[in-house]
């Protein structure tokens, strides 16, 4: 589902970072986040953003968000929660330019719940981009798998879930993939970009 305040562009010269939710932007729960209360930033993480921002790169929120197919939450209470979170987000100097989120519950089969592409390919048809090099970061292992299956370029970030996905890809298709030790460290290797 994509984010009503979405910026529709076909500028091909826009550069993305895509970023999973829970465990990269903010400390994940097992009880899910379902009040805006409950979202609390990882440390370092509105800062990565905001850097991200200054350096002309696009953010992209791509999320599951099962509890609203659950029954446990609604729309509007994550509505709240985004909300939230892009207002913390930009007080710390950063932007986000769409939030997509899959609202079922994983027996529902739909195409967009991660680690399906279906997110990522909604993405790139709104903008009008292709996913070819594009970077999406994830903790968990359906976050790489969803990037992998569109075409994007998977990180690991080891703040979330992230060190149970990194001991998962011994052996598997994913298992050279980039890892940082969270967002602020993969801005950071980003290095100060430039236009084209």
């Amino acid at each position: 589902m994509s984010d009503p305040m979405i910026a529709r562009t076909r500028r091909g010269s826009d550069r993305f970072v895509l970023l999973d939710r829970d465990g990269v932007i903010n400390e994940d729960s097992p009880n899910y986040i379902r009040s805006p209360a409950e979202w609390i930033p990882i440390p370092g993480s509105l800062e990565a953003i905001a850097k991200l921002t200054r350096e002309r790169i696009r953010i992209v929120v791509l999320t599951n968000q099962s509890a609203i197919g659950r029954g446990l939450m609604t729309k509007s209470d994550l509505d709240a929660i985004h909300h939230h979170m892009r207002d913390a987000i930009e007080q710390a100097g950063g932007q986000v330019a769409a939030i997509y989120d899959c609202p079922h519950a994983p027996q529902a089969g739909c195409d967009c719940r991660k680690p399906k592409p279906g997110l990522f390919l909604r993405f790139a048809e709104d903008f009008g981009v292709s996913l070819d090099g594009i970077p999406a970061v994830g903790d968990s292992l359906r976050d790489l798998t969803a990037a992998d299956r569109a075409g994007a370029r998977p990180v690991l970030v080891m703040t979330g879930n992230g060190q149970k996905t990194r001991a998962a890809l011994s052996g598997s298709r994913l298992e050279g993939v980039e890892i940082h030790p969270d967002l602020a460290a993969f801005a950071s290797s980003l290095g100060t970009l430039r236009e084209p």
